[in-house]
């Protein structure tokens, strides 16, 4: 089921002061039509290669999972934009999980038009961005009604622990501990694991990691020189 809009919140009652990045953008107007809401800016983009690169095999390996559902919206660093006629409250999540939302690539995100919250969003730590994942963005997310959030440090050095889970209750986040540095997800039904190296997804029904994109080329290079073993024999 899309994770809509309560009607308590179809006014988009968040707390606008928690994200605020831009101060040059044109001033609130009533017409939204007249307001440009930029796909990207200045200075939010990933932090490293290693956080790049993990953004980018987290959204891919989730929406290859996802690819038979075409209600399922799998992102990464989509413009995201919460209030309506405010081009100032935006925030860009590493990986989102939308439900209730076609696979059409969009330049931006508008809350008020698709009326479906994220399901579930991860966010990569970085030396910059730490803080503001667990407090601005938290803030935000719960406001908003997002269902599950996870926030994971790949350098292993910034967060109180390196992968920290958040899940729904009532409208209100609730800490989920790890066992064995693992979470279940009740929105993707996998696990998301902390390797000790890098966050991975597991899928318990099929008992194995979703594969990289890769570990998918590995294989696939392994099935052409066995069936080119084959043709010879």
């Amino acid at each position: 089921m899309p994770n809509r809009l309560p009607k308590e919140r179809t006014k988009m009652s968040v707390n606008v002061s928690t994200i605020t990045t831009q101060k040059d953008y044109p001033p609130t107007v009533l017409d939204d039509e007249e307001i440009y809401y930029p796909s990207t800016v200045e200075n939010y983009m990933p932090e490293s290669e290693l956080h790049f690169w993990l953004i980018s095999h987290l959204a891919q390996v989730l929406h290859l999972f996802f690819t038979s559902q075409k209600d399922v919206h799998v992102s990464g660093d989509l413009m995201f934009y919460y209030q309506k006629g405010n081009p100032r409250k935006f925030v860009a999540p590493d990986v989102m999980v939308l439900f209730g939302v076609d696979k059409q690539p969009r330049r931006i995100y508008k809350l008020w038009e698709e009326q479906v919250v994220p399901s579930l969003i991860i966010e990569i730590a970085s030396g910059s961005t730490w803080r503001e994942d667990l407090e601005k963005k938290y803030d935000l997310y719960e406001s908003l009604g997002v269902k599950e959030y996870y926030i994971f440090d790949p350098e292993y050095k910034y967060l109180p622990s390196p992968f920290i889970a958040f899940h729904s209750k009532n409208y209100q986040f609730v800490s989920i501990e790890t066992e064995q540095n693992r979470v279940f997800s009740p929105v993707l039904n996998l696990e998301l694991v902390n390797t000790g190296e890098t966050l991975r997804l597991f899928n318990p029904e099929a008992g194995e990691f979703l594969m990289t994109m890769e570990e998918m080329a590995q294989k696939l290079a392994e099935l052409e020189k066995q069936n080119g073993r084959n043709k010879r024999k």
